[in-house]
């Protein structure tokens, strides 16, 4: 029989359902049964091949494909075979090493994952004035960047909010992609992170009205939609008008001050916690007066920050030929600009010599829109991108 007549009998079968009705003993046709069994047939032998193999050829063959593809596109093989089936995917996420081993960035988790320790990678954001959305990508430069993360302001009339989202498409609290944001004060000097997820087991999530509307908005999101403070950002106030460049300093409430010596660990999250209603706490359907809008979360005191890491601008120098101030970006900015900064660890977390001057975080201008950010760990790309954000608020109260 050619497979032209297989095909017409098929048609046919089917274009008799409506005429014979449904096998009421069975809950479905004669045809749809014989459908059906002919798609799990021509399944069952397609996959025949890959589901016999031996787990130790897989194996190997995973390995393979993991450590021959270092740089995007290619490294998107490697993603697709963690999408073939549960047991692929089980075995490429024993293979592929968080970014503080290996320095690649390969899942989104890996996003919320410290960087690597012994060299910094290399990113760059560009920015879209006409919407304010701002994309952060792997990549020294633009044509072969790899997008991370995407963010867009909002203005408020107490405060400014930038929504950062996995998707560059989609940036808003409603998303599924949603992973966190930044919120300022008033006056653009004191900024708090905030991440969807919590960091750490026992972290509070801050009750808010945007927790409740986006709880209601996501029907079936990948990432919770919480607010966990992770970070605190202040800037120093300028009341003077003295020459220099902005002086900020950074509290990570979520990464331990030991993290940076020898032996110490930052948390590392696995995967992304899947939303869960008993996550939240009970919140009214009606909005009441209290919690109609979040409250700006303070730096916390200078006892409460013990033990935790402090970041703090490297100082830079005064060049008397150029009259401007420097830093060595080791040639990664181009553009003079008071967005510039370089973070490293304060002297309050017991850095000294390497440790101090080791820079985690550097953000600088190479163009009109762009601008280049590299990090290592302790921190993450989201948080590092937070930051960077951070300096692109105006701060009429801190030049």
């Amino acid at each position: 029989m050619s497979f032209k007549s297989v095909l017409q009998g098929m048609k046919g079968e089917l274009g008799s359902i409506s005429r014979r009705g449904f096998d009421v003993k069975f809950g479905r046709s004669r045809s749809q049964r014989v459908v059906q069994d002919n798609l799990v047939k021509v399944d069952a032998m397609k996959q025949s091949c890959w589901a016999n193999m031996p787990p130790e050829l897989l194996r190997d063959v995973l390995m393979r494909i993991e450590a021959s593809e270092d740089t995007w596109p290619p490294r998107k093989h490697v993603v697709s075979c963690a999408g073939v089936c549960r047991n692929w995917r089980e075995i490429v996420k024993e293979i592929v090493k968080s970014p503080e081993f290996s320095g690649k960035l390969t899942f989104p988790i890996s996003l919320k994952q410290p960087g690597p320790r012994d060299f910094v990678l290399q990113c760059f954001i560009k920015r879209n004035r006409s919407n304010q959305t701002y994309y952060l990508y792997l990549g020294l430069n633009q044509d072969d960047g790899k997008f991370l993360l995407a963010a867009r302001k909002c203005r408020r009339p107490t405060c400014t909010d930038y929504i950062i989202s996995l998707n560059s498409e989609d940036v808003s609290k409603g998303s599924s992609t949603y992973v966190g944001k930044l919120r300022s004060n008033f006056l653009g000097t004191k900024f708090t992170i905030y991440d969807a997820q919590p960091p750490s087991s026992g972290a509070k999530v801050t009750k808010s009205r945007s927790t409740r509307l986006v709880n209601m908005k996501q029907v079936s999101p990948r990432v919770p939609a919480g607010n966990y403070p992770v970070a605190h950002i202040s800037y120093e106030l300028n009341v003077l008008g003295s020459r220099g460049p902005r002086r900020m300093q950074c509290v990570m409430d979520a990464i331990p001050a030991r993290s940076i010596e020898p032996g110490g660990a930052a948390p590392t999250p696995t995967e992304f916690v899947h939303s869960s209603v008993d996550m939240f706490p009970s919140l009214p359907f009606f909005r009441s007066k209290s919690t109609r809008i979040e409250s700006f979360q303070p730096e916390p005191p200078s006892g409460q920050s013990e033990g935790l890491l402090v970041l703090r601008n490297k100082a830079p120098r005064w060049h008397e030929q150029l009259q401007c101030w420097c830093l060595n970006f080791n040639g990664r900015v181009t553009v003079a600009s008071v967005k510039n900064f370089q973070l490293v660890a304060s002297p309050e977390n017991g850095a000294a010599g390497q440790e101090h001057e080791n820079v985690i975080l550097q953000f600088g201008k190479v163009g009109k829109d762009v601008f280049t950010m590299d990090y290592q760990y302790p921190i993450s790309a989201f948080q590092a991108f937070a930051i960077c954000l951070s300096s692109f608020d105006t701060k009429i109260a801190c030049e």
